[in-house]
């Protein structure tokens, strides 16, 4: 193996390893504040709505707000299932199963 590849591969591993290992370095044996423990526990929702979010409303090349698109319809109702019965089981086969009636419908 090149001495230069070799370089790359090692330092990947320390990026990579290194912000994994720092938080726990450092609040494994510190308590946090009440008002961090809070606002950490919102972040996993953030993500995943940062991440949701656009494909559910847009659409195309360039992306444009498309409110016609099977995947906004069927979030309408799966987000009331799963406030209303709080149950994942039901709240994913009710999304999967109006995903395949609406692409099933409009298409």
């Amino acid at each position: 193996m090149k001495p230069d590849i070799l370089f790359i591969v090692i330092g990947m591993s320390v990026v990579t390893y290194i912000p994994r290992w720092l938080p726990l370095f450092l609040f494994s044996r510190r308590s946090m504040p009440a008002w961090l423990k809070e606002w950490l526990d919102f972040i996993p929702a953030a993500i995943l709505s940062a991440l949701i979010l656009p494909a559910i409303l847009t659409g195309g090349d360039p992306r444009h707000l498309d409110l016609f698109k099977p995947e906004f319809w069927v979030t309408i109702p799966t987000l009331w299932v799963a406030f209303m019965t709080r149950s994942l089981a039901g709240t994913v086969i009710t999304g999967m199963g109006l995903f395949w009636l609406f692409s099933n419908i409009f298409r």
